[in-house]
């Protein structure tokens, strides 16, 4: 049956229904008469007054519309309409106006009994398609899931479970202690101290975090309270990203660490977001990247009047523009106009050109080489990116009358130890020394660390280690980075540009640093395994330390000098830090895009940012493809 064509399906329940037509007619004459009559006149009167106007009713109301091994309230909800209609009508011709022969009684309890029937039908067929003959055909492997949240939306899960013979509820854990003990959908629920044995009692192996409301500290305290258990931890979107009224199992995902690291977000400063965004032309540089397509989703969004996508990478290009374009359907976004340009920021003629054809009001230059091992390989090209495309940008800005100039940063630029940071360092200080200049441009810089998500960040990189079956590799036990999210990084940039007056560089509150060694065990746990060390020489996956590979520090840090002060914005601050003056920066720039020698070009960084504290490249040429915890990735 399951595998009918759908006429074939709805034709065997309209089937069904006639029969439990002729049986309603049937029984509540039958009662009424308080004897059984199989046939007489009396009921084949009632067969034909109710049995055709039923059938059509059923039909135009949507009854047979229904997929009922997914049936639930929403199939009640349309039978009970039709009931209401048939009943009345059934009502109206044999109880007020009378049938010659027909009891008139009869008009209410034969819809009560049809209703009753037709109910017990469906939950029949239901139970049928799905508990007996679904689960009993199913062969692969049933996953028992312990719900974590006895709440509206636990109870939708748990519902649409009964429709997946690959997933079994065994329970549920609910914080409320009024429902600790009792029973929901059959299954006992639980209270958090009792998860332990909850998993134990119903062998469940993965949890799923029904709680959509929950933070990410809430979150993280559960999380926490299952480490010692080989549990797959899955978890539904946050109610911000659910459709009202509706959980389905499409919205269930693994639990990922960004759901963990993440901070509760503030409310954004819309003043400080329209500043250089509305109604204005903006150019984002980097635009395929992971900061500067976030950078793009967010202005095209937020009352822009002209984007320009400025990439180098066709594809990134492709990708993000077919995005934007896909998704900006809203009132507030339909009428941006999306301009994907091809070019590099190094080309002065390319950029001019674009700067002039879309009067670009606002620069976001998020284009650079960020890689550390690849950067620490590749010094020359770097430098000639990150350096040389800086100037040559906020060059053009400058000469084109652009209104703002905001560079994107990093936290590897604050006392440099590989030659990503450094080169950072110093397009901070050549936007510096163009602020300087009180030029009609405000150029400012916003600096940041680590963000989730990025692509070759230690994140999916760990992902797919874990994947593999191991080993993760560590480069230090005791290593530790700053973690944000790529939206909220995003919305501060955007709003910390609003409040530019010339030349700060603008510190993301980053919160608290991560260990990157519980990261990778909270990440094993994640994915229901179980870690492998002296204590437990029969885990899963083991954590490997490799060393720290040049140019990488145990501790990032965010500010040169000492006390940043604060801004309007709460997790924005601000600081006024020294660099080279104007005459000398443009000879070291002069001689760093004329050298093709690695050694001198470095020699040049240290005049430049006297804190850099270079390490030898060693043997870092053959590591350079390889991501680590070091890295920062927009």
């Amino acid at each position: 049956m399951l595998h009918w064509p759908r006429w074939a399906k709805q034709s065997l329940i309209i089937l069904i229904d006639f029969a439990l037509l002729l049986q309603a007619a049937w029984i509540s004459y039958s009662l009424r008469m308080e004897e059984f009559t199989y046939w007489n006149e009396s009921i084949a009167k009632i067969v034909l007054a109710t049995v055709p106007s039923g059938l059509i009713i059923f039909g135009l109301s949507g009854a047979y519309s229904t997929v009922f091994r997914f049936a639930d309230l929403g199939m009640m909800r349309v039978l009970v309409r039709s009931f209401l209609i048939y009943g009345v009508l059934t009502t109206t011709m044999i109880t007020i106006g009378g049938i010659s022969g027909v009891p008139r009684t009869v008009g209410i309890i034969q819809p009560i009994l049809l209703f009753i029937m037709m109910i017990g039908s469906r939950i029949a067929i239901r139970f049928l398609l799905v508990d007996l003959l679904g689960r009993h055909q199913f062969k692969g492997k049933v996953s028992k899931v312990l719900l974590y949240g006895a709440g509206s939306a636990g109870q939708q899960i748990a519902g649409a479970f009964r429709s997946e013979p690959g997933m079994e509820v065994v329970g549920f854990v609910d914080s409320n202690p009024k429902s600790a003990g009792r029973k929901l959908e059959g299954k006992t629920i639980y209270g958090p101290d009792e998860i332990g044995f909850a998993i134990a009692n119903s062998g469940a192996t993965d949890v799923l975090l029904a709680t959509p409301s929950a933070t990410r500290r809430q979150r993280q305290k559960i999380v926490d309270s299952l480490k010692e258990y080989k549990v797959v931890v899955q978890t539904l979107p946050q109610l911000s990203d659910l459709a009202q009224g509706r959980v389905s199992i499409s919205d269930i995902r693994p639990l990922q660490i960004e759901d963990l690291l993440g901070r509760e977000p503030v409310a954004p400063d819309v003043q400080l977001f329209a500043k250089t965004i509305a109604e204005l032309n903006v150019m984002v540089t980097g635009a395929g990247g992971s900061i500067g397509s976030e950078l793009c989703r967010q202005i095209a969004t937020n009352g822009a009047n002209k984007l320009v996508l400025f990439e180098l990478n066709e594809f990134a290009l492709y990708e993000i523009e077919t995005e934007l374009r896909r998704s900006l359907t809203d009132s507030r976004a339909k009428d941006i106009e999306i301009i994907p340009v091809i070019g590099s920021v190094c080309d002065r003629e390319r950029v001019d050109e674009v700067l002039q054809a879309h009067a670009i009001d606002t620069v976001y230059h998020a284009a650079a080489y960020k890689h550390v091992p690849l950067v620490e390989a590749n010094p020359i090209e770097a430098i000639t990116n990150n350096i040389i495309g800086t100037y040559t940008l906020a060059s053009a800005a400058r000469d084109n009358n652009v209104a703002n100039c905001i560079l994107i940063s990093t936290d590897k630029a604050v006392r440099p130890t590989n030659v990503m940071g450094a080169t950072k360092r110093v397009a901070e200080q050549v936007l510096q020394s163009f602020a300087a200049a009180n030029t009609e441009t405000l150029f400012s810089m916003v600096r940041f660390g680590n963000v989730l998500g990025s692509s070759g960040s230690v994140v999916p990189l760990f992902q797919e280690q874990i994947k593999k079956g191991g080993p993760i590799t560590l480069t230090h036990k005791d290593i530790n980075r700053y973690f944000m999210t790529i939206p909220e990084a995003a919305g501060l940039v955007i709003q910390a540009g609003g409040m530019a007056k010339g030349g700060e560089v603008f510190v993301l509150d980053m919160g608290q640093p991560v260990a990157i060694g519980d990261l990778a065990k909270t990440m094993i746990q994640l994915s229901g395994l179980s870690l492998r060390d002296e204590h437990n020489p029969d885990g899963d996956i083991a954590i490997v330390e490799v060393g720290l590979r040049p140019g990488e520090k145990l501790y990032e840090e965010l500010l040169i000098g000492e006390s940043p002060k604060e801004t309007r914005h709460p997790r924005i601050m601000m600081a006024r830090e020294g660099f080279l003056e104007w005459q000398k920066m443009k000879a070291s720039l002069n001689e760093l895009q004329s050298s093709r020698d690695p050694a001198r070009s470095i020699e040049i960084l240290h005049s430049i940012v006297p804190e850099f504290n270079h390490q030898p490249l060693g043997d870092v040429r053959s590591k350079a493809a390889e991501p680590t915890e070091g890295e920062t990735r927009h």
